[in-house]
């Protein structure tokens, strides 16, 4: 259960701030999804968002991942989620699957865009959202939805996070135009960072989430952790 302190409105314009509370509460959206629980523009200032200064929670999202604080991606009902770097390796093992992602897709549990969009991302890990359309042939505008749900499948099944952002340059080497978000295979990324994969059964999983909830989520929020993780 949280304290009686930690339930006053939270007020954060420190990147170090929030690295804190994403330790603290374990799983943080960008916005408002948990009932009873914080997201990072519900305690950040709304005027602070897309200035580009050192106080921007907008640039944030990317720092998160890109120093191993925690994984970032649409993990729960394709919703942005940032979550704590010791609580992943129990949500994978909750969400994601034992079997690689091949294995998946000669099963039929993953379809043939998400397949491919993962063997280039596999290939080359970091890679950004114009670069992948581009190799996977899906530039044209009557392929965006059908890119953008194979991204969405494989962030639900954990089996990518989003691991920062980069910047669109010109052959000057100057910045031009919108920032692109890049993806890295979830293995890859928690290898860079030393981060173990769980090893117990989903069981124990379960378990050790369930304790962990209990000293940061309000019971509202732990409910809708549960439901949303399968968790009984």
């Amino acid at each position: 259960m949280l304290k009686e302190n930690e339930q006053k409105p939270l007020h954060i314009e420190r990147y170090e701030d929030a690295c804190d509370l994403i330790a603290r509460v374990g799983i943080l959206p960008l916005a408002g999804l948990i009932p009873g629980h914080p997201s990072l523009d519900g305690v950040t200032p709304k005027e602070n968002w897309h200035t580009g200064t050192e106080r921007d929670p907008w640039l944030w999202r990317a720092r998160f991942p890109g120093d191993g604080t925690a994984a970032y991606g649409k993990f729960i009902k394709k919703k942005a989620v940032l979550i704590a770097a010791d609580w992943f390796p129990q949500v994978l093992r909750l969400l994601g699957s034992e079997e690689d992602s091949e294995k998946r897709y000669r099963d039929g549990l993953l379809s043939k865009p998400a397949w491919e969009l993962y063997q280039l991302i596999r290939d080359d890990e970091g890679i950004e959202t114009r670069e992948l359309r581009a190799r996977a042939g899906m530039k044209s505008p009557d392929r965006k939805k059908e890119f953008d749900q194979a991204l969405a499948e494989l962030q639900g099944q954990l089996a990518i996070v989003i691991s920062g952002v980069k910047e669109k340059r010109n052959l000057l080497g100057e910045k031009n135009g919108w920032s692109s978000t890049s993806y890295q295979t979830t293995g890859d990324w928690m290898l860079q960072y030393g981060i173990e994969r769980f090893r117990g059964t989903r069981e124990q999983a379960q378990s050790e989430l369930k304790l962990k909830m209990e000293d940061a989520c309000t019971p509202e929020a732990a409910a809708y952790i549960h439901k949303a993780f399968g968790i009984r």
